[in-house]
């Protein structure tokens, strides 16, 4: 660590050389003395908070809740303190200031479409099932539409369940307006003008994005800041993947492509505190919205899951009765296994929308309608591109029609 001399330290200027003296005469030696305390040099003591003079601080100090922030070994490199230790306020957050916005309204246009993007579905296991419902003109051939629509990342059991009741249904438009009626029967009903809401009366919205690695959880984020900014909402970001180590980096990125702020702490830090600190620099700033990126963990880890309740209850406690969206971030390449991992994760915390990314990377489009029928859980947006425009409110009219187009 570097240090500066201070202003007002004194400095010693050297002086001339001298002659030499005759050496002094012996004297009788003295008893020893004991020895003391050296003296303490203040500029040998390291502060106890060190600040960045580049850091523009806000928001008021943190006061953790024992039952709400137990050691957890998961919270960073360091690990959490001892049970018997006082609890430390954490440091104050870190906003990063985008420029100020252009005064002409931002606009999004969509690099892709719902069309483009489900081109490799359709002519994956669509092409596949549209050719079993026709039969070469002889009728439809039940075995093979069941096993397209396994192959399909349907499921096996909602396969047989579809294949069984459109046989049954006397539809006139034939058995592939059968089976379309019965896979659109699966999706969740929705309000279609869905938009985030308010958490509490007066308050942000409240979106907490979670999800495994890998999945395209932080670029979700950004493309979500992209698409609200663009809509006139003033967003705020919260950086609460501590975990790992690029995280907060890569947020950054996108947060200066969308130009809104992130609140920031350390890495390692608590990320109860990130999202703490978070809403009250909402509340001070005026935010419409408030969107948290929590770290990656698989659904196995029980003390990762376990952070994420802990984080919803950081909400209620700092906007006592928030109803934030929970929104759960899955790749359409895992399949059902992504299911799994959505379900895991909604008896944990309740999710309350899926965002489904890499749908333009899949030729399984089917995993769509198991989502939505095994959990009762809408899609709110599929990713079809890489671009900030590329992430599209989910239709489910629109998105049956696109595969059957």
């Amino acid at each position: 660590m570097f240090w500066r001399r201070r202003r007002d330290e004194p400095v010693d200027e050297p002086t001339e050389p001298t002659e030499p003296t005759e050496p002094a005469e012996p004297t009788e030696p003295t008893e020893p003395t004991e020895p003391t305390e050296p003296a303490t040099d203040e500029r040998d003591v390291e502060p106890a908070h060190p600040t960045d003079d580049d850091a523009i601080a806000n928001g008021g100090p943190w006061e953790p809740d024992a039952a709400d922030f137990e050691p957890d070994a998961a919270w960073g490199p360091g690990g959490a303190p001892p049970v018997d230790a006082d609890p430390e306020p954490s440091v104050e957050p870190i906003f990063f200031d985008a420029p100020e916005p252009e005064p002409v309204q931002p606009t999004i246009e969509p690099a892709g479409s719902l069309d483009q993007g489900l081109a490799r579905t359709r002519g994956g296991f669509m092409s596949r099932l549209r050719g079993f419902l026709d039969g070469d003109g002889s009728g439809p051939s039940w075995d093979d539409v069941e096993e397209t629509l396994i192959a399909g990342d349907v499921g096996a059991a909602l396969a047989m369940d579809v294949v069984e009741r459109a046989r049954r249904r006397r539809d006139p438009g034939g058995a592939e307006a059968a089976v379309r009626a019965e896979l659109t029967a699966l999706l969740v009903p929705r309000d279609g003008a869905w938009e985030p809401r308010p958490a509490v009366a007066g308050g942000p919205a409240i979106l907490l994005i979670v999800g495994v690695n890998g999945t395209g959880k932080t670029t979700t984020i950004g493309k979500l800041a992209s698409r609200y900014m663009a809509e006139g909402r003033h967003v705020l970001l919260a950086a609460a993947d501590t975990f790992r180590a690029a995280a907060i980096d890569q947020l950054m990125i996108w947060a200066d492509r969308a130009g809104v702020q992130v609140v920031s702490h350390a890495p390692g830090a608590d990320p109860g505190a990130v999202v703490y600190d978070a809403l009250d620099a909402a509340i001070a700033r005026g935010a419409d919205v408030v969107i948290a990126d929590t770290a990656g963990r698989l659904h196995t880890k029980s003390n990762l899951m376990d952070e994420l309740t802990k984080i919803r209850r950081i909400i209620d406690k700092r906007l006592p009765g928030a109803v934030p969206e929970t929104f759960f971030v899955l790749d359409a390449t895992t399949g059902q296994n992504g299911l799994h991992q959505a379900k895991a994760f909604h008896e944990s915390v309740g999710l309350t929308g899926i965002v489904l990314t890499k749908l333009d990377s899949t030729a399984k489009g089917g995993i769509v309608f198991a989502i939505e029928h095994d959990l009762g859980i809408p899609v709110r947006f599929v990713g079809v591109g890489e671009q900030a425009g590329d992430l599209l409110p989910f239709d489910p009219l629109t998105f049956v029609a696109a595969l059957f187009a």
